[in-house]
């Protein structure tokens, strides 16, 4: 994940985040399975923890993790992003094993635009420790203009980065040909707010207007299905849960001419066809869905 901030300038990000947790089906607030990574000051309870706000300025960011971590499952949230000229913003929801050479990690992140241009959403898979697997793609619709939800599924067989219902990122479970997966090591759910303008919007080249401060997103409806860890030793192996059904083992049908409609019309950047970055095709690339 990247961060910077720039000084000298101010900018205030606020994000609301409307919790409706549901693990096992229970709902909870905020400091019930939620816990301040970074800068607490910057963080404040709304409507009776259901809520939260995030702040960035010149002298920190923050973020938030949940308490416990998951081992497969499905993690959604509904999120309003920032309106109007967002350049050089960064609204992050990612797993992460919190482990450092051999971590495991699922990214969303939403890297901020000019007014009038698409917004794009970058993902990167980790996987024993190896990463670099971005792919980015220009959502077809306003994601400021109303809440669309973003979920990750993520059992033996596959991961799916899902919007709207739409998968966008599909990486197979290919370890009989040695390529990486992630299965042994929970993951944290985590969300983060940042001001990345060395990278973020056209690679650095568009810059945060901070005349059009204070940015504003919102959370709502975060949703956790999964095993958490700890917890009961077999759930992870447990084929009995739904996430690991044969309906979750590969697209359906319509799921599969979804994913070659965004394939075909909105991939803007694929790691897997970067011959600069890899004159060789990485193996995972080559898998068939």
């Amino acid at each position: 994940m990247g961060m910077g901030l720039r000084n000298g300038f101010l900018l205030i990000l606020s994000c609301v985040v409307t919790l409706s947790l549901s693990v096992w089906g229970r709902p909870a607030t905020f400091l019930e399975d939620f816990r301040i990574t970074w800068s607490d000051s910057h963080i404040r309870q709304i409507d009776g923890g259901r809520a939260i706000q995030l702040v960035l300025d010149q002298n920190s960011g923050c973020g938030f993790a949940s308490k416990r971590q998951y081992l497969f499952g499905r993690v959604s949230i509904k999120i309003k992003l920032i309106p109007g000229d967002s350049a050089g913003t960064v609204t992050a929801f990612y797993m992460n094993s919190d482990t450092d050479a051999v971590r495991d990690e699922l990214d969303f992140e939403f890297l901020g635009n000019r007014t009038g241009q698409p917004y794009t959403v970058q993902t990167n898979i980790y996987a024993n420790g190896k990463g670099d697997r971005e792919q980015r793609v220009n959502l077809w619709f306003d994601p400021a203009a109303d809440f669309h939800t973003y979920s990750i599924m993520w059992n033996h067989h596959q991961i799916v980065f899902y919007v709207d219902e739409v998968p966008i990122r599909v990486y197979k479970n290919n370890e009989v040909r040695n390529i990486p997966y992630p299965k042994l090591q929970p993951m944290g759910v985590y969300s983060t707010l940042w001001e990345a303008d060395d990278w973020a919007t056209r690679g650095g080249l568009e810059k945060i207007d901070w005349t059009k401060a204070p940015f504003l997103a919102y959370y709502k409806d975060f949703d956790i299905e999964g095993c958490p860890v700890p917890g009961p030793a077999n759930c992870a192996t447990n084929s009995r849960n739904w996430w690991e059904g044969t309906a979750y083992q590969a697209l359906n049908a319509m799921e599969a001419k979804r994913y070659r409609w965004v394939r075909m019309n909105h991939v803007i950047y694929d790691y897997c066809t970067d011959k600069s970055r890899y004159p060789v095709t990485p193996p995972e690339c080559m898998s068939i869905i």
